[in-house]
């Protein structure tokens, strides 16, 4: 009997930058079960669907209306999944939807989808009510958003200890019902060498060399604190890179940021756009001095677990999220000034004994915990545990 799981919530597979996009593509290559049938929502120009990695991906065109255009999606995606079921019913399908933006939508979508002999899995996603580029208004919709699919959720799987403690704790009064599955990631190294022509390309178009190099991997967003490790990497003494892959755009938050840390000044820093090349990103990321990271808003983030694959020293903001996953394998600092400058002097003075140390620590985190393919088993086991 095919089990159907329909995910819906991440910009689609393959993926590119993106925790749920991340997810989606992980969750879909290591899949072993052959009872289980992934369905992908993905952002299109046009409807459609196509096959990848065994999933079936259906497209759906979302109009660029703000805000609300990730709300629009989730619900469209949602009405897509129904309408297939209705066409092609299944014993007990399962609606997996990643980050609670519909709250106020979902009651009714999960009353047809029980019709349909369905359930509802929720990943609640980090406090996307704190993200610093909302307005108030809109961070009061994602709150009580929050709590609504909370309510309505038969499962809510949390990537992060802590978030799994916040759901239960701040919602105790819909006893929710919650499991603990992070994000996976490996240890394998790339297959790329640093002889390959690509590779070398890359470092020279941005002025970069293998070990003269911190990096940072995220979205250019508030949130992820470029602003913090911008400064404190200019106020630092080191004379490595700093080199930023991230999907930068010349926006209101790029202007701000050029404003208030006059990094173009400085010539260590590299804005190196984006990386979507699987073994390029890893080789550049083990080829790094060190990794900085500086999320504060979420769960297990995958681009962090990618790092504690790759690169030896992880310098990580000290926040719960980032301590539960980097535990003693990484450095930590905090927000305050001088915190992660004083900490990039001192990790310049680590010799390679040290570094490897620390990499070795970081690696066993991955394999113990953290594990691609244990996290696709530990998904197969929840969505094959559906009971009727």
């Amino acid at each position: 009997m095919t089990q159907d799981v329909f995910i819906i919530g991440s910009k689609g597979i393959p993926a590119k930058y993106g925790g749920f996009e991340t997810f989606a593509e992980q969750l879909t290559r290591y899949k072993t079960s052959k009872e289980i049938h992934y369905h992908v929502a993905c952002m299109g120009d046009a409807p459609g669907e196509y096959a990848y990695q065994g999933a079936r991906c259906f497209q759906i065109k979302v109009p660029d209306i703000g805000p609300a255009k990730a709300v629009y999606y989730d619900i469209a995606a949602f009405c897509c999944c129904l309408n297939y079921l209705k066409k092609k019913p299944s014993p007990h399908p399962v609606v997996y939807v990643l980050a609670c933006r519909i709250g106020p939508f979902v009651g009714f979508l999960k009353r047809r989808l029980v019709k349909m002999g369905g359930r509802l899995y929720i990943n609640p996603d980090g406090h996307e009510w704190m993200r610093a580029k909302w307005n108030r208004y809109i961070r009061r919709y994602w709150k009580l958003s929050e709590g609504l699919m909370v309510k309505h959720g038969d499962l809510m799987i949390c990537d992060s200890k802590n978030m799994e403690i916040y759901i239960k704790d701040t919602y105790k009064k819909y006893r929710p019902a919650t499991v603990f599955i992070p994000y996976g990631a490996d240890v394998a190294a790339s297959s790329l060498k640093d002889s390959d022509s690509e590779l070398i390309k890359w470092y020279e178009e941005r002025g970069l060399k293998p070990g003269e190099y911190y990096l940072i991997v995220g979205r250019f967003v508030p949130e992820n604190n470029y602003e913090t490790m911008l400064k404190e990497f200019m106020r630092s003494k080191t004379k490595r890179k700093l080199a930023v892959i991230t999907n930068v755009e010349k926006n209101a938050f790029y202007e701000k940021l050029k404003s208030s840390t006059a990094f173009e000044e400085d010539k260590r820093i590299v804005f190196c756009g984006t990386v979507y090349k699987e073994e390029l990103i890893k080789k550049i990321r083990e080829n790094a001095y060190g990794y900085l990271h500086g999320h504060e808003v979420g769960g297990t983030n995958p681009s962090l677990l990618e790092a504690l694959g790759s690169t030896k020293l992880n310098l990580l903001l000290d926040v719960g999220f980032n301590r539960e996953v980097g535990e003693d394998a990484a450095l930590y600092w905090k927000k305050s000034p001088g915190s992660l400058s004083r900490l990039l002097d001192r990790a310049d003075t680590l010799d390679e004994e040290e570094r490897m140390a620390y990499g070795n620590l970081a690696k066993k985190r991955i394999l113990n915990h953290y594990s691609k393919e244990k996290i696709a088993k530990a998904y197969e086991e929840i969505f094959l545990s559906w009971e009727k």
